[in-house]
């Protein structure tokens, strides 16, 4: 592990001469459990890596944190060390198959609501040493809306919601829209349909969404794409081995690519507002 975190930091660096980047924070949640939520947050990383992004995929799901277990990487420190003021930053992140960098969630990371002052302003300014040196951070959130989940959603810039075509799923990911545009904050929503079986089915479930949420909230949602229903996903989780790695030419992770592809392409019309931003609000939210 020391050898891992030295390596990090050698990493962070060594991008010190070049111009700081601005990290753009993404949360993905869903309505309900069960729709595929982590398998997609881990392979939409995986996609942007590809593309040349640094990717850090944060285990945000307190119930059932287990982005390490689909990576097939024990993580030896978590989330947890950190809040406890017993790690740093870049001790507790992780290195994935493909290099992907994790920080995994921990047990006891509900502990996140009762951080005193100083604990919190020890996690911020651990966080905020992120800014600049990766371009996303990927908060894979719990399903449904726990106090935790709300708090990162309202605090980052952008949500990818994922649903399936079924019809709790569909009204589960509506009520969970519904319930945070209720609470009053303005949240930048994105899309995903998992499971379908063919793009018009996808396309269906996705005006479905896109209709009621514009009638009655009066949100106009960018759907992001649709990926098929497809055996090789549960194989990957089986073989705990990301799914674009597992098999990089299913239909899957040929639907996820695409995903990735529109994602940045819609990214170049609204700029990051930066992981200082966040970090702000998440204070806020917090306090």
């Amino acid at each position: 592990m020391n050898d891992q975190a030295q390596a990090l930091r050698h990493l962070v660096h060594s991008k010190d001469t070049h111009t700081a980047r601005s990290t753009r924070v993404i949360t993905v949640t869903s309505g309900k459990g069960g729709v595929g939520k982590s398998n997609f947050s881990l392979n939409f990383a995986m996609a942007l890596q590809n593309r040349g992004y640094s990717v850090l995929v944060f285990d945000a799901d307190i119930s059932f944190a287990n982005i390490d277990v689909l990576l097939g990487t024990p993580a030896k420190y978590n989330l947890i060390h950190l809040l406890k003021g017993e790690k740093n930053i870049w001790e507790i992140i992780q290195i994935g198959p493909g290099g992907l960098q994790f920080i995994a969630g921990g047990s006891g990371f509900q502990d996140l609501v009762r951080l005193s002052d100083q604990e919190l302003e020890y996690f911020s300014t651990q966080i905020g040493k992120l800014h600049g040196h990766v371009d996303f951070i990927i908060f894979d959130t719990g399903a449904g809306l726990s106090k935790e989940t709300v708090r990162f959603i309202t605090a980052a810039e952008e949500t990818i919601v994922v649903t399936t075509p079924e019809p709790t799923s569909i009204t589960d990911a509506y009520a969970l829209i519904k319930m945070l545009k209720s609470m009053g904050h303005q949240i930048s929503f994105k899309l995903v349909v998992n499971r379908v079986t063919n793009d018009q089915e996808g396309k269906q479930t996705a005006d479905n969404i896109q209709h009621v949420t514009d009638k009655y909230l009066g949100l106009d949602i960018s759907v992001l794409g649709f990926i098929p229903d497809d055996a090789n996903v549960m194989k990957a989780v089986k073989k705990q081995t990301p799914l674009s790695i597992a098999f990089p030419d299913s239909l899957a992770t040929r639907g996820i690519d695409r995903i990735a592809s529109r994602f940045l392409l819609e990214r170049e019309s609204n700029p990051a507002r930066g992981l200082s931003g966040f970090l702000q609000r998440m204070k806020r939210l917090w306090t």
